[in-house]
């Protein structure tokens, strides 16, 4: 009875998950534009946003710690990472608070259809610094994918001209475009850091381990968007930019508000669909959202669609179905060979990751 409550209670999150998941992954970038539109001049302000609404995890680890303390009793331990996972989880907080600094220029200065097709180039990245970090090796799918998503950053590269927002000028975009590359590269280099530390930690990887993780790298990429702000002295020009924003001062408080909770919807989105499923889950649902991102673009600030664009995007879904077929394909016989051996062992079958 209870192993079959434990696996509805799995279900309702791996649901509730996806959902949140969806909202964040095309409400994120797309008030994050909104707030540029509307005469949003603080790119240091918009990189904080993407993690500054940290806290909302304390939401999900106080409903975790009471469901623990519910089956351990008392000596239910309030923070289970370790030191080690603490150190390694703040390094990259703080590479990803340069890579919300660099996403965010890119959206500033990017139509949002164009920008999501450029950060899809990230899968390339992540395989790369995987190869390095945690040595996954090369499949004919992986490189497929790639080169797919490689060219198809090439053919936007070579029309920079065609979906240029109005009043911007070449060396702007160029550099909104270049910035948006190294964010993506910088974010495929943050995802295999994180297998890693999985991989080195030596400890139980919980829900509710990840969801403190979240909140270290999200506390620790503030802190970094932070610094950046008061040195940009973006503070004070809150108030002059609120009182100028197109939409009005209240709106801009709201926008700026509900930005930072969208982007948390994301990140817990994230979690709770490795937990429940796994990471490739994630992946697929980002990906097969992407289109979807770009077609609220198109509607909600009439962004332009060339030819181009559509070729682009295409062979960015075409890499991530090689990609992923790819990783499926690798990963069957691995769990084949798995299931055999618990076969044998008479043994109960059991998740890699445990349950809280």
């Amino acid at each position: 009875m209870e192993a079959q409550l434990n696996s509805t209670l799995r279900k309702i999150l791996l649901v509730v998950s996806c959902f949140m998941l969806a909202i964040g992954n095309c409400g994120g970038p797309i008030i994050m534009r909104l707030y540029f539109v509307k005469g949003g001049k603080r790119i240091w302000l918009s990189s904080w946003l993407e993690t500054g609404g940290w806290p909302i995890t304390f939401i999900p680890l106080t409903i975790s710690y009471f469901h623990r303390r519910k089956t351990e009793g008392p000596n239910t331990k309030l923070i289970q990472m370790k030191c080690p996972v603490f150190i390694a989880t703040a390094v990259i907080g703080l590479l990803t608070g340069l890579d919300d600094y660099l996403y965010a220029y890119g959206f500033a200065r990017l139509p949002v259809s164009t920008a999501t097709i450029i950060v899809a180039t990230h899968l390339g990245f992540t395989a790369f610094f995987a190869l390095l970090l945690v040595k996954q090796k090369f499949t004919a799918y992986s490189v497929n994918a790639i080169v797919l998503l490689s060219v198809g950053s090439g053919v936007l590269a070579l029309h920079t001209s065609s979906d240029r927002p109005k009043g911007e000028s070449t060396k702007l975009y160029v550099l909104g475009f270049i910035m948006t590359l190294a964010a993506a590269a910088l974010y495929g280099l943050v995802l295999p850091m994180v297998e890693l530390m999985y991989i080195k930690a030596k400890q139980a990887i919980t829900y509710t381990l990840l969801l403190e993780i979240n909140l270290v790298m999200c506390f620790f990429a503030t802190v970094f968007c932070t610094v950046g702000m008061l040195v940009n002295r973006d503070f004070q020009a809150m108030p002059r930019e609120a009182k100028a924003y197109e939409l009005g001062e209240a709106k801009y408080y709201v926008v700026i508000i509900w930005d930072a909770i969208i982007w948390q919807f994301f990140f817990l989105g994230v979690i709770g669909v490795i937990f429940c499923a796994s990471s490739l889950l994630s992946a697929i649902i980002i990906a097969s959202l992407l289109p979807v991102t770009g077609a609220i673009a198109v509607v909600a600030f009439d962004e332009k669609f060339p030819p181009e664009k559509g070729v682009a995007l295409f062979l960015s879904l075409w890499g991530f179905v090689s990609y992923f077929y790819g990783a499926i394909k690798h990963k069957r016989p691995k769990e084949e060979i798995e299931d055999h051996k618990i076969n044998q062992s008479q043994a109960t079958e059991m998740s890699p990751i445990v349950a809280p």
